[in-house]
């Protein structure tokens, strides 16, 4: 029997079972996306679960040719997911019961479909991990380093160009005013969007496994070196123009125009990997 007869056959209990993971996840799924909606650093979650279904939906045809040949292990990962979410309820770990989730489902798709139609499905399944905010004490842990290291680079860059400026920390102090490299300055916002949009853009764009992790790697160095020109560039101005280039409506426009020269270059990285791609084809 094949995916799309057994789901036929079984659509009934394919709803109801949506509904019970909707009742026991609600609350959990609802504060989720509060968090999106409240914390810049995941509002690309809105976009994950749309992209996750676009993906489901483009490998339609695979996923529901797939034997479905149920595999008893699926069991053991549902009971993993449902630890997982007795566990982080019990510390109050978000994380833990958000991910839960996805355990949950991608065990319930072994259980009853077996390994292959899950394998099928993985794309879809582990890109909803991007949507789920990471624990508060991972995201402080990276930010500060990398906060320390974008403000180094960005003084070292401003007196290379003659600038007088000295920093302590993550503050940079110019003659006529003192800067502060905020976490939005860190480039962690931007690599958590980049990472995202990356995943997204080398599964639809390139076809070899070493391309698509070129591309999503890439999200790292390209966030980063992208806020170290946001920050250097805003000391310049400050230095010329003083706190109105360093707070308000430009402060909020460098971050825009940051992540659009951020995606630009993500979008010229994946270009050119599909350019010598083609070149060896011919």
């Amino acid at each position: 029997m094949t995916v799309s007869k057994w789901l036929e056959a079984n659509k009934w209990y394919v709803a109801a079972y949506c509904v019970v993971i909707g009742l026991v996840y609600h609350e959990i799924i609802t504060d989720m996306v509060s968090d999106w909606a409240r914390d810049d650093n995941y509002s690309h979650g809105f976009l994950v679960p749309l992209v996750s279904a676009y993906f489901l939906w483009a490998n339609r045809k695979s996923i529901l040719e797939a034997p479905a040949e149920p595999a008893g292990w699926g069991l053991w990962i549902v009971l993993l997911g449902l630890a997982q979410l007795v566990v982080g309820s019990l510390a109050t770990e978000y994380f833990t019961m958000r991910t839960s989730m996805i355990t949950v489902t991608g065990g319930t798709i072994v259980y009853l479909l077996g390994w292959e139609a899950c394998r099928r499905m993985l794309l879809p399944l582990l890109y909803l991990l991007l949507m789920v905010p990471i624990p508060v004490i991972l995201y402080d842990s990276m930010t500060m380093p990398l906060k320390l290291f974008v403000a180094k680079v960005s003084v070292q860059g401003l007196v290379f160009f003659g600038y007088p400026v000295l920093r302590e920390g993550n503050i940079i102090m110019l003659p006529n005013i003192t800067l502060e490299v905020a976490d939005a300055c860190s480039g962690l916002r931007s690599l958590m969007s980049l990472i995202a949009l990356s995943v997204a853009f080398a599964f639809l764009t390139q076809r070899g496994v070493w391309k698509k992790w070129v591309l999503i790697v890439s999200a790292l160095p390209v966030a980063v070196i992208t806020n170290i020109m946001r920050v250097f560039l805003t000391g310049v101005l400050a230095k010329h123009y003083g706190s109105v280039a360093a707070e308000g409506f430009f402060h909020e426009f460098a971050g825009f125009m940051v992540f659009f020269v951020a995606m630009v270059v993500m979008a010229v990285i994946g270009w050119g990997l599909k350019l010598g791609e083609k070149r060896h084809e011919s």
